[in-house]
């Protein structure tokens, strides 16, 4: 059972991120406030969109089974499309609502994603450059206003999926999810990007320990990471990014292989190597692992953390 613990959907796109509004700009790229373009896919992408049926036949290309629809800022919010999504397809996908807890009506916002479009997920993206620490900036999620998320996904037991961005940014807020955590032990929690490693951050003490301190925030039994993105945080490096193994094997030493999911970042990420080849290099940097252990991390601890089947409506 292999599992993409991190994939994206999006049938058109209205982002706003700190530049402004993201919109589809046609062939892959998009445009980003008054600024230029980037390519968020491969450039044979008309429509620059990457809807559900898409991702699917490229899971049957690439053999992946299952896979967890994430959201945020950049591509907007898509609650309806990713619950539609998981009743269409109820044996490959679950997916996480859009939430933003700094905005008037973020409770409601919570309440329907549960309550009528069953998603039991929520993903919160937290990087200057991209997400919620942009549009508000000087945010902390330790800070008052956004303590009622923390209290109601842990009582309704919906997983927070929390994107702090860069190593040394003002969203990697490491001692801030270190006091959620605890005091909301019942909480699970997925940190994306194995907490963003990068070529040069390895080279820079200071910054490396700040990445193993937030690695070792796996060492709460409700916290895990997946290891989405890599090859782009792995740039300039080219395949098959040597240093891929390397951090798997230090995060491995800190908090143990069982609190890895594997996961890509699909679409974007496609933009550096084809889907198949993520397979690969998924099997090539998790060679040092034992069998059981590289089972687990493709697909059976994220079968345990995420709550997959249909979007289904429950009451409060």
């Amino acid at each position: 059972m292999i599992v993409d613990a991190h994939a994206h959907i999006f049938s058109r796109i209205s982002g706003r991120i700190r530049q402004g509004t993201v919109e589809p700009a046609g062939f892959g790229r998009v445009k980003i406030g008054a600024g230029g373009t980037i390519l968020v896919l491969p450039p044979i992408a008309r429509d620059t969109t990457f809807p559900p049926d898409a991702l699917v036949e490229c899971m049957n290309w690439a053999g992946i089974d299952k896979a967890v629809l994430l959201q945020g800022p950049f591509y907007g919010e898509r609650n309806q499309e990713v619950s539609d999504a998981v009743r269409e397809w109820p044996g490959r996908f679950t997916g996480a609502a859009y939430v933003d807890p700094w905005s008037p009506n973020a409770e409601s916002v919570l309440d329907r994603a549960v309550q009528e479009q069953g998603l039991r997920i929520v993903k919160l993206e937290l990087s200057e450059t991209t997400g919620l620490a942009g549009l508000h900036p000087g945010l902390h999620l330790d800070d008052e206003t956004a303590a009622w998320l923390w209290s109601t996904c842990e009582q309704r037991s919906v997983v927070v999926v929390l994107d702090l961005g860069a190593i040394g940014s003002a969203s990697y807020q490491t001692a801030a999810v270190a006091r959620i955590v605890a005091e909301h032990p019942e909480l699970k929690m997925v940190i994306p990007h194995l907490a963003q490693p990068t070529p040069e951050a390895e080279k820079d003490p200071a910054l490396w320990r700040l990445w193993e301190e937030q690695i070792c925030l796996g060492k709460h039994r409700g916290v895990w990471f997946d290891l989405a993105a890599l090859p782009h945080r792995a740039s300039p490096e080219r395949f098959p990014y040597p240093s891929i193994r390397r951090w798997l094997q230090r995060a491995t030493d800190l908090i143990g292989s069982h609190k890895l999911l594997w996961g890509t970042d699909v679409p974007a990420v496609l933009t550096a190597v084809t889907y198949p080849q993520l397979r690969e290099l998924a099997d090539e940097h998790l060679s040092f692992l034992s069998a059981a252990d590289r089972r687990a991390v493709l697909g059976e601890t994220a079968l345990s953390v995420y709550p997959f089947g249909a979007a289904e409506t429950t009451s409060a």
